[in-house]
């Protein structure tokens, strides 16, 4: 199925029905008084949030969504049914914007989150409203007010604990099938992967974190250059990045170097919160170095890049240093979790 993450729609809620100017008519009942009902609300828009969705794909093709409008009340004492509301099913992090403002009106986070984007109008009254001591027999209604109406822009943020970053064919997709429940597309040619693919790395019962695998960044990526710009945002909500490099490239003319310093300069450059999050290396290919060279290699890479945070060697293929990583990775996630948690206040008086 097609990956979208980006959309257009137009919402339209239901109409109040209109109240009614009626009076009862019955035989040999003369002065009946009114019985003009309400009209019904207007249909609402919700939007759920489905964890069984990963693509904004069903609004590219069903753009317009509108629901029915309120009955209209009727004589008897007869009040108008309300229009019946409608869900739009969206993806966990579908961020929902104003179109023509640019205002962000809601965001989905949590499964089963249902929230409501546009409201229907409210009945009309209808002449038994307005009947008083004063004021027998009204013949006075009012219409039923407008359901409201949104441009939409549907954006999606793929909500991911850690997400990779890497050349096209630095081992990203050959990494999360290693070490989770994915199985992306894996080939010998860049831009084998063309659309985000996440998957749930199971560390132990009970402890799992979700990784996302992004297409390749090249050099100009925040400029447009390429197929990873399109796809950056999905890095955003993330806790974690692994810098991912191809440490024994197949042209030799390459520099992993040059290439892991421009990565890094793009994400500077598209999101400097982005490129503020925490960041480790991830030397991969090392099955293709000799056992005799690795060490001298990775010390020369680390140095020439300048890199002082946590390094790991791995070699995605053989899975080797996989299992570590995935610990160190929990173990980093949980700490962060912790440490985001709002302090909890105790009595002092029941403090041990």
């Amino acid at each position: 199925m097609k990956f979208v993450d980006e959309a257009y729609i137009e919402v339209a809620a239901g109409d109040g029905g209109n109240g009614c100017a009626s009076f009862r008519h019955e035989k040999y009942k003369e002065f009946g008084g009114p019985d003009g009902g309400d009209g019904g609300r207007g249909g609402h828009v919700w939007a759920l949030a489905d964890e069984n969705l990963n693509t904004l794909i069903d609004f590219r093709y069903s753009r317009k969504f509108e629901a029915p409008r309120g009955e209209h009340g009727k004589g008897s004492d007869m009040f108008g049914a309300k229009g019946e509301d409608i869900v739009l099913k969206m993806p966990v992090g579908t961020i929902i914007r104003n179109a023509d403002t640019g205002e962000v009106m809601h965001e989905l986070l949590r499964p089963g989150e249902k929230i409501l984007i546009a409201r229907g109008g409210d009945g009309g009254f209808g002449n038994l409203r307005f009947k008083s001591a004063i004021n027998r027999a009204p013949r006075q209604k009012t219409l039923g007010h407008p359901g409201e109406r949104f441009n939409l822009q549907l954006e999606l943020k793929v909500l991911a604990d850690v997400g990779l970053l890497g050349m096209p064919n630095a081992g990203k997709s050959t990494f999360i099938a290693a070490v989770s429940n994915a199985r992306p597309k894996i080939a010998d040619y860049p831009f084998t992967t063309l659309h985000p693919n996440l998957g749930v790395v199971r560390v132990g019962p009970e402890k799992s974190f979700v990784i996302a695998d992004v297409p390749g960044l090249i050099e100009g990526a925040s400029e447009g250059a390429g197929l990873g710009h399109q796809f950056l945002r999905h890095l955003q909500r993330t806790r974690l990045l692994l810098h991912i490099v191809d440490l024994a490239p197949f042209d030799e003319t390459v520099d992993p170097v040059a290439q892991a310093k421009a990565i890094v300069e793009e994400l500077k450059k598209y999101d400097p919160e982005l490129h503020a999050k925490p960041r480790w290396l991830v030397l991969n290919k090392l099955d293709m170095v000799p056992a005799e060279e690795r060490e001298a290699r990775v010390k020369d890479f680390v140095r020439r890049l300048r890199y002082k945070g946590p390094v790991f060697e791995i070699s995605a293929l053989t899975r080797e240093g996989c299992e570590p990583l995935v610990q160190k990775i929990f173990q980093h996630l949980a700490a962060t979790r912790d440490a985001e948690k709002p302090a909890v206040h105790v009595d002092p008086r029941f403090r041990e």
